[in-house]
């Protein structure tokens, strides 16, 4: 597992590039804010339930949460998995927050 940083992010994001974002907070959480992508809860994908994104096996996926903790051992599932390139946001959405605010 690998890790990316907010600023490399935002800067892709803001670049246009098609990205696999994989959001493993609670529901509550991704209510409050998110930057996208797909929602599967950390529980979900710790029972392997990840069928919405099964074909981002063989493409880079960042998974982010609200600290970049959750996100980690989701990155470390999703390998276990057959996900050959998958980045952890590190600092999470705090840190994302932290820098841009709520955008």
């Amino acid at each position: 597992m690998q890790n990316i940083t907010a600023e490399e992010l935002k800067k892709r994001i803001d670049d246009g590039e098609t990205l696999n974002l994989l959001d493993v907070r609670e529901p509550h959480e991704r209510a409050a804010f998110n930057i996208g992508g797909e929602h599967i809860p950390l529980g979900a994908i710790q029972t392997m339930q990840v069928d919405g994104i099964e074909d981002w096996k063989d493409q880079e996926v960042i998974v982010y949460c609200r600290s970049g903790n959750r996100s980690g051992q989701a990155a470390m599932i999703l390998e276990t998995m057959g996900f050959g390139n998958v980045k952890n946001l590190a600092g999470g959405m705090l840190k994302w927050e932290e820098l841009y605010g709520n955008k």
